[in-house]
């Protein structure tokens, strides 16, 4: 027989990209010896958010919430095995961390990827097609260090390309230059010695990332000259939903819910949810205020400034300085900042699939707003002229709400898809997950 992957012999699940939840897909799969599966990733390692590894920033979610626990406890790949193979189980226990830091999750998750056969680097993929004749989809993929070119044969697809830094319309042309520090703050680390060294530094967005940075920055430059903004659209730097019964809409229980909604109940209750992953923990509040306090013990105030309510309307060069044009929603004003750097904590977008999978996009189903409709196993709905399944990871948050991102829900994800593409239950899972009922049975 061929090996797997050829076209007489396909395998029977091809993993487009390698973060943290086609990793979980990997691993729960590694669990499943009939399965023959393979993961391309284009970088040459693990790579998670490398440029907001802030010393000290943690995890938003416990250690449980690793790549395969809160399905398979058992699992050689859990981040407790990790920690024993490391000799630090001991340490683990005496610190009594339920929140790990984010470094340490990275390294988590690069020692299963370099683990695990199935993971392979240094390779992008260039082009997805459904051949018919041999019933699996095509998969042509190049080596990143150079231009040879191969073939993988699958008979399912699970798409984990990730997502992209979000860059307003104002700043993208100032992002494309090098000579200006416009920067997201996906390469914040990169850049934290150069911005250290200038006056003034403006921090935009009011979420995890942005607080962070802004801590970061504050913490590192000399009191009284501080000479920081942090600037955000929404009405207050809010705290992230962090009680117990508002944690249940992270739960399968929930997820389950909204995609049972229609899709313009969705798409109306999805923007009001912000704060359930667009806040920032009470935590990094906390770290914050408690910095700005002891900095103003002596009887001066700090020279950093929290605004809210402010949005960035443009953004111009001006005498090798940046000028911000900002509007005020609530108060109605207008006014400008002077600024010698800005760091960019605007979020992600999800990567469009159309690219990818341009070959097959007219035989992807869509809904009214041309968004891929995703059925109940986190699977794209496609026309009848393709057979195999084409899953995504975290490109479903129109569909499945709000948990599509979270990490909680990797491991209950990749167990559905294992569970679906297998035709049995290989992961079972638990009927009931959340103490909150939600919808209404009559």
């Amino acid at each position: 027989m061929s090996a797997p992957g050829s076209p007489t012999n396909p395998l029977d699940l091809l993993g487009v990209g390698v973060g943290p939840f086609n990793l979980s897909l990997a691993a729960l799969a590694d669990g499943v010896p009939e399965l023959t599966s393979a993961f391309l990733e284009r970088t040459d390692s693990f790579r998670w958010h490398p440029g907001l590894l802030i010393e000290g920033a943690s995890l938003q979610v416990p250690f449980l919430a690793d790549l395969v626990t809160l399905v398979e406890p058992a699992s050689p790949w859990s981040f407790l095995r990790y920690l024993r193979e490391r000799e630090r189980l001991f340490p683990f226990y005496f610190a009594e961390r339920f929140h790990i830091e984010r470094a340490e999750y990275d390294a988590y998750c690069r020692w299963v990827s370099q683990s695990l056969p199935s993971c392979r680097f240094g390779r992008e993929v260039e082009t997805v097609r459904w051949d018919a004749r041999h019933s699996a989809f095509e998969v042509e993929h190049r080596a990143t260090d150079g231009d040879r070119r191969e073939s993988l044969y699958a008979r399912n697809l699970a798409l984990g390309v990730g997502t992209a830094p979000q860059v307003p319309d104002c700043f993208r042309e100032l992002v494309e230059d090098p000579e200006l520090p416009v920067l997201h703050s996906a390469d914040y680390l990169e850049h934290r010695t150069r911005l250290l060294g200038l006056d003034h530094v403006t921090v935009v967005g009011s979420g995890q990332s942005g607080a962070e940075v802004f801590l970061d920055l504050l913490r590192r430059r000399p009191h009284g000259r501080e000479n920081l903004d942090w600037l955000a659209r929404t009405p207050a730097f809010a705290p992230m939903e962090y009680s117990k019964l508002g944690l249940e809409q992270f739960t399968p229980d929930y997820t389950r819910y909204f995609h049972g909604l229609d899709e313009e109940t969705r798409d109306a209750l999805l923007p009001r949810q912000w704060q359930l992953y667009k806040g920032v923990s009470e935590e990094t509040l906390g770290d914050i205020h408690q910095e700005l306090y002891h900095r103003s013990v002596d009887g001066g105030w700090p020279a950093a400034r929290l605004t809210p309510g402010v949005a960035v309307c443009s953004a111009r060069r001006s005498e090798g300085r940046l000028t911000l044009k900002l509007e005020h929603a609530q108060q109605g004003t207008a006014g400008e900042l002077a600024t010698d750097a800005v760091v960019l904590a605007t979020g992600y977008t999800e990567r469009p699939l159309a690219g990818l999978l341009h070959q097959l996009w007219p035989q992807v189903l869509r809904d009214r707003s041309d968004r891929p409709r995703v059925d109940a196993h986190h699977r794209l709905e496609l026309d009848g002229g393709v057979t195999g399944s084409v899953y995504v990871q975290n490109a479903e948050r129109h569909t499945h709400g709000p948990g599509a991102p979270d990490l909680g829900l990797a491991a209950w994800r990749s167990a559905v898809i294992l569970n679906h593409l297998s035709g049995r239950a290989v992961y079972p899972l638990p009927r009931r997950t959340a103490f909150t009922s939600f919808g209404w049975g009559g």
